[in-house]
């Protein structure tokens, strides 16, 4: 796969960034007044809002505290479907409690 997106989570930058971009709106904020909250400059916001995949996460959380939407980021991987359905699977194969003692 290399350096290169999916096509399906090219789409889903593009998402991301329109969601973005639509927060700084509905706030009347320009790209400069994100880019001078966010300490980053015009063209990285502008980056972001088009959803090229390049720019560090570190720069999105600073625009999303920016716009106040820092705790977004929490939502990220939090319904974990497909991990709990293999933890379900794995403990329906065991017939008693590990032997482990936490203290």
């Amino acid at each position: 796969m290399g350096n290169k997106l999916t096509r399906k989570l090219e789409m889903k930058m593009q998402i991301v960034g329109e969601q973005i971009k639509l927060a700084r709106l509905r706030r009347n904020l320009s790209i400069e007044q994100i880019a001078d909250r966010a300490t980053c400059s015009p063209l990285t916001v502008y980056r972001i809002e088009k959803g090229v995949p390049t720019v560090a996460i570190g720069i999105y959380l600073r625009v999303l505290n920016a716009l106040q939407l820092e705790d977004d980021i929490l939502l990220l991987a939090k319904e974990d479907k497909l991990g709990k359905a293999l933890q379900d699977l794995s403990l329906k194969n065991r017939k008693r409690a590990s032997k482990k003692i936490n203290y």
